[in-house]
Formats: structure tokens, C-alpha cells, sequence
């Protein structure tokens, strides 16, 4: 009897996680096709993305970073590191991930690890991406899925979607259009890796 081989994913989120459960729902829909998340892990104990994977029968950890702010302890990235590696998996994807990973967690995900960052990079990098470039006045501004590298926002990119501050609209309108984008994109993204991984 042939066991079947999945895709599997871990996901890292520190909030509400609406692209998690966009990427709970593509895999069960089959659009992440032969696919499995085999776990979320947040950093932070009250995040709701926890809930949203447990509701997907998925399981779902709050692992302690060892200090507040964006940065990890030696101590929190050797758990975040240990945790990773023992779940087999073969992409973490940094969905609404309020952390920068250390170096050495970087090098061991070359190639494995993705983000999700709410701008057309390289514009807009770090915090409040979407709020900076509503101020500007710029005319576009969107989502990127990008690789993670040692620079903030930094890595390869891997596919853009564009969404158009159009005259007239509110921050929280923009902001559900950049997300709306964002809930296409990055399963997108993973079905794509998904497939090649596959051949």
C-alpha cells in the first residue's frame, strides 16, 4: 500500500491570522494541492491565528522567543530552530510574523522559508507598510512573497499583486483590499513551490 507524500508546511504568526486560515482553507480546497500544515507556531500566547489552526484540527504552539520587541534570545531561536526542525517540514511560511529570525535560523531555511510582507517591495519595508504608503501618496501599493534572507524584507522576491489607492479611499478600505490581495497571493505562492517540489 503506497502512503501518500504531502507537501508539508509550518506557518509563523504573531496575530490574527487571516492568511493562515487562507492557507488552511486552499489546502483543504485542494488549490495548495497534496499539501499538510503540520503545525503554527506563534510568539505570541494570545494570538488568535492559534485558534484558527486548531480549528482546522492542526496543531498549534506558542513558542517563548525569550524577550519582547522583534528580536529573539540565543535561547528562544535554538527553541524556535529545535521546533522547526522537528516537524519535517519542507516550507515555513512568516504569515503576520512580528519577528526577525536570527541569522543561523536563516541559513539552515535557505530556500525553505518564505514572508509575506504588506507592500510592493522594495518600497515600504518594516512596520505600518500599508498606513506609510497610504500617507505618501503614492498611487499603488499591494503585497509581496518573498524569501527570507538576513535583510529586513529583503530576500528574493518571488510574486508581487499591485492594488491601487484610488481617490477618496480610507485607510481601512485599503487596508481590507491589501489584505483581500494578500488571502490570493501567498496560496498562491505555495501551491506554485508545492508543485515544484513535486516534480
Amino acid at each position: 500500500m503506497l502512503v501518500e507524500e504531502f507537501f508539508k508546511i509550518a506557518i509563523l504568526a504573531s496575530g490574527r491570522g487571516s492568511n493562515a486560515k487562507a492557507i488552511f482553507k486552499s489546502v483543504l480546497d485542494g488549490t495548495i494541492p497534496r499539501a499538510r500544515v503540520e503545525i503554527l507556531i506563534s510568539d505570541n500566547p494570545d494570538a488568535p491565528a492559534l485558534k484558527i489552526a486548531r480549528d482546522f484540527g492542526c496543531k498549534a504552539e506558542y513558542i517563548d522567543p525569550g524577550r519582547t520587541g522583534a528580536r529573539f534570545t540565543p535561547d528562544g531561536a535554538k527553541r524556535y530552530a529545535d521546533r522547526i526542525a522537528r516537524s519535517g517540514v519542507d516550507l515555513v511560511v512568516l504569515s503576520g510574523f512580528q519577528r526577525i529570525l536570527p541569522p543561523e535560523l536563516v541559513s539552515e531555511l535557505k530556500g525553505r522559508a518564505i514572508n509575506l510582507h504588506p507592500s510592493l517591495l522594495p518600497d515600504f519595508k518594516g512596520k505600518d507598510a500599508i498606513r506609510r504608503a497610504y500617507e505618501s501618496g503614492a498611487k499603488r501599493c499591494g503585497c509581496t512573497v518573498h524569501y527570507v534572507s538576513d535583510e529586513l524584507d529583503g530576500g528574493e522576491i518571488i510574486a508581487q499583486s499591485a492594488v491601487e489607492i484610488t481617490d477618496g479611499i480610507t485607510l481601512e478600505e485599503l487596508e481590507a483590499k491589501v489584505h483581500e490581495a494578500e488571502h490570493e497571493l501567498l496560496p498562491r505562492v505555495i501551491a506554485k513551490i508545492s508543485s515544484k517540489n513535486a516534480e
